[in-house]
């Protein structure tokens, strides 16, 4: 029996979001409608995502013994995620986000990685991965915690599936730098701009057969408003996205890996599991932050997708 249906292993951030009146560009100026502070982080915000839908989650992470480090660790436990693989340090600092997100839900991110960059491979709580159904990994900014993550992968049990969301950083350093990475992945799920840049082409149908060819199981291509294309190979799905009030795009992606996820651990169809990410995601659009709008299992149920 696996203790966890998924761990995530990536940066762990606070969300610092700021509502503007536009995204400015160079020599431009904007004003600050509202702000807000949120725990986040990629993998972070799909491991909080499949703990709302009922499943066994744990994390690997690394934050100072700061104040945002003790929120992070805070909201994990009111969550429900297992934090035994989270590092903690003295005399340096947690990672932080400043996004900026306009009235159309488009948003600006710039990253501050902190104490995420520097994962050393033997610091990782190794029992906790090795008893997981997946490991769920996103991006680190720094070269240290890549390596540590490529070198965790190599040394997993065969019975622990890798599920990928490379993120704009991941997606470029293309295929052949992910390495060991590329060789597990179970499940690849990027957004229409990561397929292109792991690719090279601009038809995702075309690059999703291309991503499998070169190992991954299954991929999940995350088109925004269109709503997702999942393969397996035999199989080729494109599910249209729920309707929905857009508030905030941020974490849409990573709501989206929690459903597919959360789909693949109950033995759901492809078909299932993709219009269940795309379910999870239209929730979390509807709400200002990648967290607030995560549903839980009672609203898969009404809406007869549990």
């Amino acid at each position: 029996m696996n203790r966890f249906d998924v761990v995530g292993f990536g940066a762990l951030n606070v969300d610092k979001l700021f509502r503007v009146n536009k995204i400015a560009g160079a020599e431009e100026e904007g004003f600050i409608i509202d702000c807000e502070e949120a725990c986040g982080g990629s993998a972070a915000n799909t491991i909080v995502g499949l703990s709302r839908l009922g499943c066994k989650v744990g994390f690997i992470g690394k934050i100072a013994e700061d104040r945002e480090g003790r929120m992070l660790i805070e909201d994990f436990c009111r969550e429900g995620v297992d934090t035994s693989g989270i590092i903690i340090r003295k005399k340096v600092r947690t990672g932080a986000v400043m996004g900026f997100v306009d009235k159309k839900g488009g948003r600006a991110l710039y990253v501050d990685p902190g104490v995420n960059d520097t994962i050393e491979f033997d610091e990782i709580n190794k029992k906790q991965v090795v008893q997981t159904r997946f490991l769920h990994v996103t991006s680190f900014v720094g070269e240290k915690s890549f390596q540590t993550q490529k070198k965790l992968v190599e040394t997993l049990p065969k019975n622990v599936k890798v599920s990928l969301d490379p993120g704009e950083l991941y997606a470029r350093k293309g295929l052949t730098t992910l390495g060991s990475i590329t060789k597990r992945m179970s499940v690849l799920m990027p957004n229409l701009n990561e397929l292109k840049l792991l690719t090279g082409m601009s038809n995702y149908q075309k690059g999703a057969e291309f991503l499998l060819k070169k190992g991954a199981k299954i991929v999940a291509a995350k088109l925004g408003s269109k709503g997702c294309y999942v393969t397996n190979g035999k199989e080729r799905h494109l599910i249209e996205a729920f309707k929905v009030k857009v508030v905030d795009t941020t974490g849409a992606g990573d709501a989206f890996c929690a459903g597919f996820l959360y789909g693949l651990i109950n033995d759901k169809s492809l078909y299932e599991c993709g219009s269940i990410g795309n379910f999870v995601a239209s929730r979390c659009i509807m709400r200002m932050g990648a967290r607030p709008g995560l549903p839980v299992i009672k609203d898969l149920i009404k809406n007869t997708l549990a």
